[in-house]
């Protein structure tokens, strides 16, 4: 159990520290006023996450150390979307069309209103 928990952290740190970097393309690339950093974090840590699913489900070259390392604390600490879109593709494997409908709409929908509403609620401080 301690070995997965430090593999997972030694993951999310390299993860976290990469979204940082990659985040701050924001400071140096206007599209639109998207946040291009944002964005690039979000497809890249989706695609990594797909390929790992891939691999994982191919060969043997990822071990379970290697999924928590990569999988969970990396792509975890690098963006919660790539959780979130790869929880998504276990769903349409399964063929599960309508959870994926549902899941996505729900973490869209409350994910905006629970910003609002901490948004609202900071106010009344």
């Amino acid at each position: 159990m301690i070995k997965q928990i430090l593999l997972i952290g030694a993951g999310g740190f390299i993860g976290s520290v990469a979204r940082y970097f990659v985040s701050r393309l924001n400071l140096h690339i206007d599209l639109f006023s998207i946040p291009v950093g944002t964005l690039v974090v979000n497809v890249a840590g989706s695609f990594l996450i797909g390929f790992l699913v891939g691999i994982s489900e191919k060969s043997t070259l990822l071990t379970a150390d290697l999924r928590m390392l990569l999988m969970v604390g990396l792509c975890g600490g690098f963006t919660t979307f790539s959780t979130f879109a790869g929880e998504n593709l276990a769903l349409m494997q399964n063929g599960q069309v309508m959870a994926v409908l549902l899941y996505t709409a729900l973490s869209i929908i409350l994910g905006f209103t629970a910003v609002y509403i901490g948004f609202v609620s900071s106010n009344l401080l």
